[in-house]
């Protein structure tokens, strides 16, 4: 999406407020989105990510501000909201996405009415247009097997091998398997304790694949880290594996393993989850296993498990009399 409007050089702090270049028009709500993040990093507690992800969605709403020359909060009106949001909308930002911009900026306006800054919260009853629903893409067994199976004796093999067969048994989100300690392990039950989303832990199950895998990579840790790393996962360089790493290496192997596409992160989470669903039948199990605080978020996987039905069906009966691409398109 091209933004036509100046970058913003807004400080991080409001005591800092007014060392932007004066060339540079600054955007408006500079010490009030200061104290905002200030609030969400030192009393909320919200992760980096998420840290930048309100920040991120705020800097939008700021440069539409500043394009309409709204320089105070309390000139703000639903209007205004609800025109950036179709402008928004029209510059190629899809429905899901508005949603957490809107849920952002409702945020923000809030902590602002504690304040005393603002009267009213013009973004609540402004909804998104709505994107349909797409269904996250998921391996087979076999297929996940294959991708698992990681060959090799060096070091990034077995870190490799031990990661994704961690991420798979456990059903783990990227953030939540770099961030693991050797702590986190009990290694006499075989659980796994992680933080996730909203700083909630959660007691998992590993599966004996994975508890094989990372007891063969902890010997071939020992020879890059120093003993006083707590992390899990590590680089060469002895220090704690990074996100970007983590994709990169799945993107490569996708290639190396034989995979038809390229395998991120999340689909092993997605593979677990609708391998758990298939298996047992019990959405509520699935749902604390994934650590979703909604079990409207888990039920997306009985439409995998019905398409994974519904293919089966149309494979093994004969007088089924189906295709295949209808039943995508019915969920």
């Amino acid at each position: 999406m091209t933004d036509q409007l100046p970058p913003d050089s807004t400080p991080a702090h409001p005591s800092v407020a007014n060392e932007a270049p004066p060339a540079v028009r600054s955007l408006p709500f500079a010490q009030e989105l200061a104290a905002f993040l200030t609030y969400m990093r030192s009393e909320k507690q919200y992760s980096p990510l998420t840290q930048q992800n309100y920040q991120r969605d705020l800097e939008k709403f700021r440069r539409y501000c500043a394009q309409k020359n709204i320089a105070d909060l309390n000139m703000l009106a639903m209007s205004h909201v609800r025109t950036a949001v179709a402008h928004l909308h029209r510059e190629g930002l899809g429905g899901k996405s508005l949603q957490r911009w809107l849920s952002s900026l409702r945020s923000f306006f809030q902590f602002c009415i504690r304040r005393g800054w603002m009267q009213n919260n013009v973004a609540d009853g402004i909804s998104a247009p709505k994107s349909p629903k797409l269904l996250p893409k998921t391996l087979d067994v076999d297929q996940t097997a294959q991708f698992v199976a990681v060959e090799g004796d060096d070091f990034i093999n077995k870190r490799d091998r031990a990661l994704l067969e961690l991420i798979y048994s456990s059903g783990l989100r990227l953030a939540e398997v770099t961030s693991l300690d050797l702590k986190d392990i009990d290694w006499g039950e075989a659980m796994l304790t992680v933080t996730g989303k909203g700083r909630k832990t959660r007691l998992l199950p590993i599966g004996s694949m994975a508890i094989t895998a990372l007891k063969d990579w902890l010997v071939a840790r020992k020879q890059y880290t120093q003993d006083n790393e707590p992390a899990l996962f590590t680089t060469q360089r002895g220090g704690r594996i990074s996100h970007r790493a983590v994709q990169m290496r799945m993107q490569q192997l996708s290639i190396s393993q034989g995979m038809d596409n390229p395998i991120h992160p999340h689909m092993l989470r997605h593979s677990f989850a609708s391998h758990m669903l298939e298996s047992s039948g019990d959405l509520r199990l699935v749902q604390e296993l994934l650590g979703h605080a909604n079990i409207s978020t888990t039920q997306i996987y009985t439409h995998l498990d019905f398409q994974h039905l519904a293919k089966v069906y149309d494979k093994a009966h004969p007088r089924a009399g189906r295709k295949t691409d209808s039943v995508d398109d019915e969920c």
